[in-house]
């Protein structure tokens, strides 16, 4: 063994602190095995680590090089990725306009801790799935328990959160959205597994592959919430608004197509907004012919508070008739299917503007298991807390015992988009647990305007470094 310089000395020890930092920060010390091996890399070098560096072949030493560089980048990127932040971009409309579609955001992975992945073993910037070759982009072998570091804070209430999709654990590879359960309740389980042509393949995905979704947290573990008319309740009291909200309306005009001009007024992208021209519809809506005998033409579009007081103010249109869920309801011919409300295998007529109450589960309390219970909670009882569930006669089984009630062993969460009549959220799907949560948006760092073009308007560069604000 060679005597080490000072210098590999002074390196080691930056090393080795950081590194037993780490081990304290997980909290597993059976790591702290790996400091004989940082110190033969840095001074005993028993182990010949660089022994190609010394090899004759210049080709093969360049090629080395390379190989080298490359293993120690990917390895950064991972270990950056999975404990401090990574990137995540806007997909669509559910949160405007507190988050634009084309938002490329930074996530805080240390904002409430970061999770140990549940799957370590995967290809570094890749969520579930290899690009081109299409095929996991993960092994799930080994496959650990969920464990969360410790973080800067905790979920709060209006935070904008990521989080994995929780219905996500089971896909239909050719149809993810809607969800599988969704897709279940309307066709059955053996139709989907049988129409593998056009479903595709059915598969379970872990909790850390899951897809990444971003939502505000409305609800807290052991809330009683409720909405009624488009305003949520908590434990009773009513909660503010978030300043930008949006609600559908049906916008009449004073008689005129509007051009790009009005709708960038409004800030009303191309993709929320479109021309409706049901007569019988817009007769029950309140909409009244002009002195032609005809309809004025009338847009369905989100509106903030903001844009519908320009509306209002400006006498820019004739009249603004809130959609309703009466109206979705009455006409499934023309606005689709509005049954997809959590939870699918019961009834409580409850609906996207008016739901609940519900409490939201909060780890260590009991709850009866009853019927309605079970409607509720029973899809948390088994998916995301792991257990099994049977009903044999007047019992419940609960992992093979009698049981007559659950104590929970995760926090839940009650998710929605500020885009309210446009988001598919826990009203849909049911709660997000804590194990779910990836981490919190700090940062815009590019933004990209779809509606745009490169010479045109494309990069918000007004966005670029804003801070996302739960405002």
């Amino acid at each position: 063994m060679r005597k080490a310089t000072k210098n590999q000395w002074i390196l080691f020890t930056c090393v080795a602190i950081l590194y037993i930092l780490f081990v304290v920060w997980d909290g597993n010390y059976w790591l702290l095995f790996g400091i004989p091996v940082i110190f033969d890399i840095y001074i005993s070098k028993l182990i010949p680590w660089g022994a190609w560096k010394n090899t004759g072949n210049h080709a093969l030493r360049k090629v080395a090089e390379w190989v080298d560089a490359i293993v120690f980048a990917l390895v950064a990127v991972y270990l950056i990725n999975l404990f401090i932040f990574q990137n995540y971009k806007i997909p669509s409309s559910s949160l405007e306009k507190t988050l634009l579609v084309g938002d490329y955001l930074f996530v805080s992975k240390v904002s409430y801790g970061p999770r140990v992945p549940n799957t370590p073993l995967s290809f570094p910037l890749t969520q579930h799935t290899l690009p081109v070759v299409n095929t996991k982009s993960y092994i799930e072998w080994p496959k650990w328990d969920y464990k969360r570091l410790k973080g800067f804070g905790n979920v709060k209430r209006n935070d904008i959160v990521v989080f994995n999709f929780p219905a996500g654990d089971t896909v239909a590879r050719k149809m993810e959205n809607p969800d599988y359960y969704y897709l279940a309740k309307k066709i059955g389980r053996e139709t989907l597994r049988s129409h593998g042509a056009r479903y595709g393949e059915i598969i379970y995905r872990p909790v850390d592959r899951r897809e990444n979704y971003v939502k505000r947290c409305v609800g807290m573990p052991g809330d009683n919430f409720r909405i009624i008319h488009n305003e949520i309740y908590i434990n009773g009291k009513k909660q503010a608004a978030p300043p930008k909200a949006q609600f559908n309306y049906f916008v009449e005009t004073n008689g005129e197509l509007w051009n790009d001009k009005m709708f960038r007024m409004l800030d009303v992208r191309s993709g929320d907004f479109g021309l409706f021209g049901e007569p019988v519809l817009l007769e029950e809506i309140g909409i009244q012919r002009n002195e032609n005998g005809l309809f004025n033409p009338v847009y369905l579009m989100p509106l903030t508070q903001e844009s519908l007081q320009k509306l209002q103010k400006g006498n820019l249109c004739r009249s603004i008739h809130p959609e309703t869920d009466e109206l979705l309801e009455k006409h499934p011919e023309i606005f689709g299917p509005s049954d997809d409300i959590y939870p699918y295998d019961a009834d409580f007529g409850w609906s996207r503007d008016n739901y609940g109450p519900l409490w939201i589960p909060k780890k260590g309390t009991a709850i009866p298991l009853d019927e309605k219970n079970l409607a509720l909670y029973s899809h948390c009882i088994v998916n995301y807390e792991g257990n099994t569930l049977q009903k044999s006669g007047n019992r419940i089984l609960i992992n093979g015992k009698a049981a007559d009630s659950y104590t929970f062993k995760y926090d839940y969460y009650f998710m929605m988009g500020d885009n309210r009549h446009n988001s598919r959220d826990s009203r849909s799907w049911g709660f997000v647990p804590e194990d779910h949560v990836v981490g919190k948006p700090i940062l815009v760092w590019l933004s990209l305007d779809d509606d745009r073009g490169w010479f045109n308007g494309k990069i918000r560069w007004k966005r670029i470094f804003r801070n996302v604000s739960a405002d």
